[in-house]
């Protein structure tokens, strides 16, 4: 039951005025991450079983790859390539402009359209010098800022739609994987369950007005 009806990007900000960052209202896309592989592809939560997958060094995800069976490794971003070429890790995930932009199409052979988790950025900064800031320049950096990340949100979509289209004609091959088993595979292995109980019961009922039910 959601005991209130802010959004997640509503209660996250609140969450970070209270350390005193003013955050403009409006985050940055990154777009959805999805698996590629130099081996296979990516159709059931089978095919991740023993996966040797780079991760970012964020818990959350190592927690969620191991849950789906994958042998998660965090390597930084500009070691990856290498990583993959070498055969240290047997495949990654990142969005579909990051693939490409980090060419990691030269050392992968198929793309997954999992869209397992979504990359954004807030824009804030501290709290005390915004609201020192005179009434007319806060106005103008909050319409600014906006405009900026709207405008952002058009570029990255088409960015990551140009992608999958170039990296196609580079010979990647796509899929879609139903995400339900995947789903169904965390709930049973006690991933959500576990995040719920970190992020706490008012962060985990602002997820799941829009999730539905997770735990």
């Amino acid at each position: 039951m959601v005991r209130h009806g802010r959004r997640p990007g509503r209660y996250v900000r609140g969450l970070l005025r209270k350390v005193n960052l003013h955050v403009f209202e409006k985050s940055l896309d990154n777009g959805y991450r999805n698996i590629t592989s130099a081996s296979r592809p990516v159709n059931t939560p089978a095919d991740l079983k023993g996966f040797k997958i780079r991760v970012p060094a964020i818990p959350l995800w190592v927690s969620m790859f191991k849950a789906l069976g994958a042998a998660p490794t965090v390597i930084p971003f500009a070691d990856l390539y290498s990583a993959l070429q070498t055969r240290v890790v047997d495949g990654q995930e990142t969005p579909l402009g990051l693939i490409r932009s980090g060419k990691l199409y030269e050392v992968q052979k198929f793309c997954s359209l999992t869209g397992h988790t979504w990359d954004g950025h807030f824009i804030f900064g501290k709290a005390k010098k915004f609201q020192a800031l005179p009434g007319e320049v806060r106005a103008a950096l909050t319409t600014h800022f906006t405009a900026a990340a709207l405008k952002q949100r058009e570029d990255i979509a088409r960015v990551n739609a140009e992608a999958q289209v170039e990296m196609a004609r580079y010979g990647i091959t796509f899929n879609r994987p139903d995400p339900a088993p995947f789903r169904n595979l965390l709930q049973g292995a006690g991933f959500y369950t576990e995040w719920r109980r970190k992020y706490g019961e008012d962060a985990w009922s602002a997820l799941e007005k829009y999730t539905g039910r997770l735990t």
